[in-house]
């Protein structure tokens, strides 16, 4: 993220195609930016080297480059965290979802983060300026969740697709390491449930709580079964997955036992 009011050019960041995007998916629009506005944005950044001197005078070929080189560090840095990372993504679509349905657009917006703000008819954004284009009215808004903008938002204006991006709740426990069951609580429901509740610190799929855990799917399944009739587990379906979440009891139980 570009220090402010730096300029990152919005052609890195084309607009998600959906709610679980894939790291081919984003490389092939990524690779799909026309000449003109690859060289339109550089112009913006502000920045000449040499590598950003090729890519202006080749953009086809830069992008390729490009891609090939996003790949090696995704598999090298990220790839081994995209679990968890998604696992926390996907909490915070589901909760800002919930909000959404609650409260509408004005209580998502202003429940965001502390410089975005919704007042009448406008989206205010506390952010200072830069090069980049005024966003053009009624095209929507996209709203992308990251780990990595923390602590502020990052305004994206990429194909006409107003993005905002900013820090998704939690992501300071990112990287914290997970308790071990707690005794006493483990004593009252059993090792097996008391474990699958200490996983669920965000949503998961039985699949993901069985890799975890190393039980057998159907196992889990029947735990899970059980802490649902208890009231420590909720479901909700999020695509073609049926997410496992941790009831406000079941917070506060395992806050009484640690």
């Amino acid at each position: 993220m570009p220090r402010e009011p730096g300029y990152l050019p919005d052609f890195l960041t084309p607009p998600p195609p959906g709610l679980t995007p894939d790291l081919d998916g984003e490389l092939a629009r990524l690779t799909a930016t026309p000449p003109a506005v690859v060289r339109r944005q550089l112009d913006l950044y502000g920045h000449d080297t040499p590598r950003l001197g090729e890519l202006r005078a080749d953009p086809a070929a830069g992008l390729i480059r490009l891609a090939a080189e996003i790949t090696g560090f995704w598999g090298a840095a990220l790839a081994p965290h995209r679990p968890r990372i998604q696992l926390l993504l996907d909490a915070e679509v589901f909760a800002r979802a919930r909000r959404l349905a609650e409260d509408g657009a004005a209580g998502l917006l202003n429940y965001l983060h502390e410089k975005v703000r919704w007042e009448g008819d406008t989206l205010r954004i506390s952010k200072r300026w830069c090069t980049a284009a005024d966003v053009p009215d009624g095209t929507g808004l996209v709203l992308v969740p990251s780990v990595f903008v923390w602590p502020s938002v990052l305004s994206i204006n990429a194909r006409d697709v107003p993005q905002l991006a900013y820090p998704a709740r939690g992501v300071a426990t990112l990287w914290e390491q997970r308790p071990e069951n707690p005794a006493a609580l483990g004593a009252v429901l059993g090792r097996a449930r008391t474990r699958l509740l200490v996983e669920l610190s965000a949503p998961a799929s039985t699949t993901e709580l069985a890799r975890r855990t190393a039980m057998t799917a159907g196992g889990v399944s029947q735990q899970l079964t059980a802490l649902r009739a208890a009231g420590l587990v909720a479901a909700q379906r999020q695509g073609r997955r049926v997410l496992n979440m941790r009831t406000a009891l079941a917070e506060a139980l395992l806050s009484s036992a640690r």
